[in-house]
């Protein structure tokens, strides 16, 4: 009977330790006119899809507790890398529109892009005070992708 009940308290114990390697991610995606956006992809190790957005830009992902890095991904937005912090478990994103740049070089174009990357915070914040976010600050880091790169001679 004693090993009857250390079998099944040690079953119980692996169950709930292999459950708590995911983690649950919810939260909510909008462009920067915080307008939401639906069936935007969510990837995890650049290929992995592991979620989409409803009509709502609402979403809910399980991730492992590895993964410090998501992707945000669609049609005519510029994709966002977020790097997640350890307690964050709510996450907002504001993603930037992708424009059409004709004849303006790649150095110009990052330096627009750029120009909209400095005020996602800001529209972060708005999004805040108008309601559509539950917070005022990201609980992420988010690093501007440039489409130039220098080379070096």
């Amino acid at each position: 009977m004693k090993r009857l009940l250390i079998i099944c308290t040690v079953l119980c114990i692996s169950t709930n330790i292999l459950y708590a390697q995911n983690k649950t991610i919810k939260g909510r995606v909008v462009d920067d006119h915080l307008e939401t956006l639906p069936y935007v992809s969510i990837v995890i190790n650049d290929t992995v899809k592991v979620g989409k957005t409803d009509l709502n830009g609402f979403f809910q992902i399980d991730i492992p507790i590895s993964v410090k890095k998501i992707s945000f991904e669609s049609v005519g937005l510029d994709i966002a890398t977020i790097e997640l912090v350890d307690k964050c478990n709510e996450v907002e994103v504001v993603m930037m529109l992708r424009g059409t740049y004709d004849f303006t070089t790649t150095k110009r174009v990052d330096k627009l892009r750029m120009k909209t990357f400095k005020k996602l915070p800001q529209l972060h914040k708005e999004a805040f005070e108008k309601g559509i976010f539950k917070t005022d600050k990201a609980c992420y880091a988010q690093e501007f992708i440039p489409y130039y790169k220098k080379t070096r001679k």
